[in-house]
């Protein structure tokens, strides 16, 4: 009998798309470390998304992986060992479209593009996207945020394709379960569109707040390999976690090819030769220190991939096990029909 990366892959292959086993992950992420994913199949169009999620639908004990811009994961040396859905559309074909004060944009859509093409319209209020380096859609399931705003102050609605009951369902942003830098959604779900309600504002003014977003996004936060924040702010009144770190003299702080980015604390980045089990020893050195002088737990904004169960649970945030984001995850998984 076939193993499931290996009939999944077969099953897609024959749909017409492309797939490629043991195909490395490392060019696909920013921090651009980690191995490969045993399989990955390459999707250009919510019609392929579907084709998808109607085969992984009938293998849902393979794991998923939904893979966009890469811009906020960290994958395991050692790989994944499931089913990788990249996201491969370029930024000049995603669409984006304007119905009366809602800006209709496909999940793949890059933030930056989204602000500037929002702008364009003579719409307000998503200028802020242009600091955020990753997708639409990944954007939703992070609850993505920056300079006083986040998603879901404008999310009306999404569409979602779950790739364990292989449906497409338009979810309500109430039904998302969006919290602070997190959401509902599961690692079998895929955003591929969202309506986000806009403002009138002149073209000239929206490019105003534009620049000074780029601005202070260059002069306070660093270039290279890395992807972005690592960890989540610990509760009101503890301080941002970039502020703790700096506050510990972490700054600098280097495992391997991997340090504490000397502009923003809360920043990793990777040199040749970095590992992502440099970026892990970095993250776990600086919450140990930052525990250890303020009985803090720092909990990572990052989404580790093909880790072990001990070190994902170290990272993640306890929050997620609130009585409420459970019900909301619930409520979610009931509107999508999965499993």
């Amino acid at each position: 009998m076939s193993d499931p990366v290996t009939t999944v892959a077969a099953e897609l292959a024959s749909a017409g798309l492309t797939v490629r086993t043991d195909e490395p992950m490392a060019p696909l992420t920013t921090y651009a470390v980690g191995g490969a994913a045993a399989c990955a199949v390459y999707v250009s169009s919510i019609d392929e998304i579907a084709v998808v999620a109607r085969v992984a639908a009938r293998h849902d004990d393979l794991p998923v992986c939904v893979v966009g811009r890469g811009s906020n994961l960290l994958v395991s040396d050692g790989g994944f060992d499931g089913l990788a859905v990249v996201v491969s559309v370029p930024a000049a074909h995603a669409e984006i479209s304007l119905e009366d004060d809602v800006i209709v944009a496909e999940g793949w859509v890059p933030m930056p593009v989204l602000a500037r093409r929002s702008v364009a319209l003579s719409r307000g209020g998503l200028e802020w996207c242009v600091g955020i380096p990753g997708t639409v859609g990944g954007a939703v399931r992070m609850n993505a945020g920056g300079h006083g705003a986040e998603m879901t102050d404008a999310l009306e609605s999404a569409d979602v394709v779950s790739l364990r009951s292989g449906r497409k369902v338009t979810v309500p942003a109430d039904v998302l379960g969006l919290h602070f830098r997190g959401s509902a959604l599961g690692a079998h779900h895929v955003v591929v569109s969202v309506r986000l309600r806009t403002v009138v504002r002149d073209a000239a003014e929206g490019q105003g707040i534009l620049d000074s977003v780029v601005a202070w996004r260059r002069a306070n936060q660093p270039g290279g390999r890395n992807a972005g924040s690592v960890f989540v702010n610990p509760a009101p009144g503890d301080g941002s976690a970039g502020a703790l770190i700096d506050a510990a003299g972490l700054r600098g702080l280097v495992v391997g090819g991997a340090r504490v980015s000397e502009k923003h604390a809360n920043f990793i980045q990777v040199t040749d030769g970095g590992t992502a089990s440099d970026v892990l020893s970095v993250m776990t050195e600086v919450q140990r220190r930052i525990e250890q002088s303020t009985g803090i737990r720092l909990r990572s904004e990052a989404v580790l991939v093909g880790f072990d169960t001990v070190t994902t649970n170290r990272f993640a945030d306890p929050r997620h096990a609130d009585s409420g984001r459970i019900e909301a995850a619930s409520r979610l998984a009931a509107t999508m029909g999965d499993p």
